[in-house]
């Protein structure tokens, strides 16, 4: 076992009594260690790891510094290195951040159930007092049973007080739980604190000590240790506005929903005015229609036509209507690269200003009904600029099964910037009624969908664990590298995904059978969606891109084809078709190939069934 004692590494006297500083990452604990030991410091590598352990004195103590944790456990070999340190301490000085107490206290009564003498540094207290935040620290002190001692650490404020409470530390008020069943337990180890990561199933000190059979009960005392926390925190804090800055006062507000929703409504309305009108229309108007669409096009075409015929099969997938240096260029830079590059500079300083977070609390327990959390909303908004690009952002979501629903509902319901901008001018001339009539039906078909998916896929979507970082003005440097890289990454990866859907569009077209599919889709759109037959050609180049079938349908509407009713349905369908090429291949990549299937074909079918209901109503 003493393989496993740091201490027994360090040079130190036996008597000496071992202080051990723990804490979670980033509270300033190797502020109090530079404070208690001075210059007088070694260093040592924890066998069997890469991580330093930093030692010092302190009177008759000898000092060392862990790794920051949020539990004392085996996952990574920073939780190891603590946990075998933390086992073998006389006196634990634990440094707890003041703001985000309700987190640290966890581990707080974690090191408390472990039966150890423990001193709180409550530390951070002025930033604690500039978000208008009042903890009562004498109230905590008798909840947790050790003394508790406000600190700013940085500016010196407390340090002698943590110093003499380090001299009357005490064990503190353990869990219930723990001490009706530690006994079970105790006789089998060494210590009170061992016995406790036995009874949380611990599998390096179970083999350690060579024990059999123990009843494992780390989700019963995790759970009663959070309540216990939330207990104690709902006590011990209070808010106020009289103390608070500007910026605290405003990120409180984001988080009502009385305010936080009318401001949402306008960031969004914001971003839509710049990345949806500005970007979408302006920018692209001159990147994708004169740079690429003129320039490059020209260019690229008169080089390359002499050589290969534009009517020749390489001539049509080179330089072709969907070219692989024709089409695919100018879409990937043209027009998606711009999109890019707004959405992530719109992203990038939500997040930069610590916004972004807050949307996520606001919109949580919305979400929750459809077995989402509040992440999933930053793949929403970025669906609406582009889809291909949210699917890949699913990845912030904790588990399979939201990654999957919301892929889905991305897929099915949310449509991109260019889409967006083509269905506004085409519904705008409608009417407020219609205008209203299809939000409906598309808010309405988005919260079914997540519905019944919660319903039918099995296991359960994880809670929203997120920290909220003071919000302050974005700094441009940050908001510029994010922009950049984020940019940069999307288009290396659906660049040549697009490539590939250009090329096989190009072979269907050249074979006929892009004819084919068109025809076999017209007694749908005729039958059932009570639509001209040329839709059909609509919903297919809808495939493609999605904005082709929307800009199809405008061809349509102002040739006089289509009446306002039928302008609906046809929005409708082309909304809820299937993704463009682009996104479809992002989906098989980020999702397996049957899931990747599901989406596709449920696509297909729901924007079908929901625009030919509306039909039946309304014609």
């Amino acid at each position: 076992m003493q393989c496993h004692n740091l201490t027994e590494q360090i040079d130190i006297n036996k008597d000496a009594r071992k202080l051990v500083l723990v804490g979670n990452p980033n509270v300033g604990k190797s502020l109090f260690f530079n404070a208690l030991t001075g210059l007088y410091v070694d260093v040592s590598n924890f066998p069997g790891t890469t991580v330093d352990i930093s030692s010092g004195k302190y009177k008759d103590m000898v000092v060392m510094d862990t790794p920051g944790v949020y539990g004392v456990s085996s996952f990574n070999d920073e939780e190891r290195v603590a946990r075998d340190v933390i086992l073998y301490a006389d006196v634990i000085l634990n440094i707890v951040d003041a703001l985000h107490i309700e987190r640290d206290l966890f581990l707080t009564q974690q090191i408390i159930d472990m039966g150890k003498p423990v001193v709180v540094a409550l530390n951070m207290m002025d930033e604690v007092k500039k978000n208008g935040i009042q903890i009562d620290v004498e109230e905590l002190s008798r909840q947790l049973g050790v003394p508790v001692i406000p600190t700013t650490i940085i500016k010196g404020e407390g340090l002698e007080e943590v110093k003499a409470a380090l001299n009357y530390s005490t064990t503190g008020n353990r869990l219930p739980i723990v001490m009706e069943h530690l006994p079970k337990i105790r006789s089998l180890v060494d210590e009170d604190s061992e016995a406790l990561l036995v009874l949380e199933g611990d599998e390096n000190i179970i083999e350690r000590h060579n024990i059999v059979q123990t009843e494992h009960m780390r989700d019963k005392i995790y759970e009663a240790r959070r309540a216990r926390v939330n207990e104690i925190t709902q006590k011990v804090v209070k808010q106020t506005n009289k103390e608070a800055s500007f910026s605290v006062r405003l990120g409180r507000w984001m988080l009502s929903p009385i305010i936080g929703i009318p401001i949402l409504a306008v960031v969004l309305w914001l971003t839509y005015q710049f990345v949806g009108v500005f970007v979408a229309q302006t920018v692209v108007e001159w990147t994708e229609g004169v740079i690429m669409g003129e320039y490059y096009y020209n260019f690229i075409v008169n080089l390359l036509e002499p050589l290969v015929g534009m009517d020749s099969f390489f001539g049509r997938l080179l330089i072709g209507e969907f070219g692989l240096l024709t089409m695919t260029p100018i879409y990937v830079f043209g027009l998606l690269l711009p999109l890019v590059v707004g959405f992530y500079l719109v992203l990038s300083i939500m997040e930069d200003s610590g916004y972004l977070p807050r949307i996520a609390v606001l919109t949580d327990r919305s979400l929750n009904s459809i077995g989402l959390n509040g992440r999933a909303i930053i793949p929403i908004i970025l669906g609406f600029g582009c889809v291909t690009m949210a699917t890949i952002t699913t990845r912030v979501l904790g588990s399979k099964r939201e990654r999957f629903i919301a892929t889905a509902l991305l897929g099915l319901t949310i449509p991109c910037s260019a889409q967006l901008g083509v269905i506004a001018g085409l519904i705008a001339p409608l009417g407020i009624k219609m205008v209203i009539l299809y939000i409906f039906v598309i808010f309405l078909v988005f919260a079914l969908s997540g519905t019944i998916l919660n319903k039918v896929l099995p296991g359960e979507s994880t809670d929203l664990m997120i920290d909220l970082p003071p919000l302050r003005l974005p700094r441009p440097a940050n908001v510029m590298k994010k922009t950049y890289v984020k940019s940069k990454t999307f288009i290396t990866e659906a660049g040549p995904l697009f490539a590939i859907g250009a090329g096989v569009i190009t072979l269907l077209q050249y074979t006929g059978i892009l004819d084919l599919v068109s025809n076999a889709f017209a007694p749908i759109s005729e039958g059932f969606l009570k639509l001209p037959r040329e839709t059909a050609v609509a919903f297919i180049m809808g495939i493609i891109r999605r904005d082709f079938g929307a800009a199809g349908l405008n061809d349509m509407v102002s040739r006089g084809m289509l009446s306002s009713s039928q302008i609906l349905i046809a929005l409708i369908a082309i909304t809820l078709f299937v993704p463009c090429i682009a996104a479809v291949m992002v989906i098989f990549k980020e999702r397996t190939w049957k899931e990747s299937l599901v989406i596709w074909l449920g696509s297909f079918i729901i924007s079908f069934l929901t625009a030919g209901i509306v039909a039946q109503i309304i014609i």
